[in-house]
């Protein structure tokens, strides 16, 4: 595996990662409600597709019609979302010393293209710290959700929410691997309790983490 990362010394860096249908938008959208009426400055962001390069690259690698592609061709096209969102996006608004909040972050491509298509994990994460200038972030909520109870809550399904129950029962067996690689910097959550109750869980852990807010 890759060198432990670095963490920056302004803003916060929080990121919501999980399988489908575990409630990560949502819970992202109440943080920022919470934090902006504390005060603080806020940017909520996304991966694939906040920036125009990500938004072609999520077209891509969701789009149904797009049919089969090389594993290492879809590992390539999101370590290019990931860049470009690092370069243009997340670094600017933490050296400005906000809470930056995204909606997956490396980990989605450590668990999918790693763990789901059962790619050496090793090679997946190299390129991806990489594309990334190995930027961690300071927590992340892994909001776990069994995958057939997640993914019965969409009608239509992308290219990847498509893919087989095996396969993203692997997905989830990644992620929780990943928290339990680095336990002091994830906050692992049952998808399964009430909003608000996950709300409370997660509000207790970010306040624990405010005071390393400077711009």
């Amino acid at each position: 595996m890759t060198s432990p990362g670095r963490f920056t010394d302004t803003g916060l860096f929080v990121c919501f990662e999980g399988g489908e249908g575990g409630g990560k938008s949502t819970q992202s959208r109440l943080l920022k409600d919470w934090l902006e009426s504390e005060g603080h400055r806020v940017l909520l962001t996304f991966e694939p597709g906040d920036t125009a390069v990500g938004k072609e690259v999520r077209r891509i690698v969701l789009s149904p019609q797009t049919g089969e592609l090389s594993n290492r061709t879809e590992v390539l096209l999101y370590a290019a979302d990931k860049a470009e969102h690092v370069d243009t996006v997340v670094l600017p608004a933490l050296e400005r010393g906000e809470v930056v909040i995204t909606d997956r972050y490396v980990d989605s491509a450590l668990a999918y293209q790693g763990a789901g298509r059962v790619e050496d994990l090793s090679g997946v994460e190299a390129v991806q710290r990489w594309a990334t200038r190995d930027l961690r972030p300071h927590l992340t909520v892994l909001l776990d959700v069994e995958p057939a109870a997640g993914l019965g809550r969409f009608e239509e399904r992308d290219r990847i929410e498509g893919e087989s129950l095996e396969f993203h029962q692997r997905v989830r067996q990644g992620f929780l691997d990943l928290a339990g690689r680095d336990p002091g910097h994830y906050l692992v959550i049952d998808a399964r309790l009430p909003i608000d109750e996950i709300h409370e869980l997660i509000r207790a852990r970010v306040v624990g983490l405010l005071g390393q807010v400077t711009s």
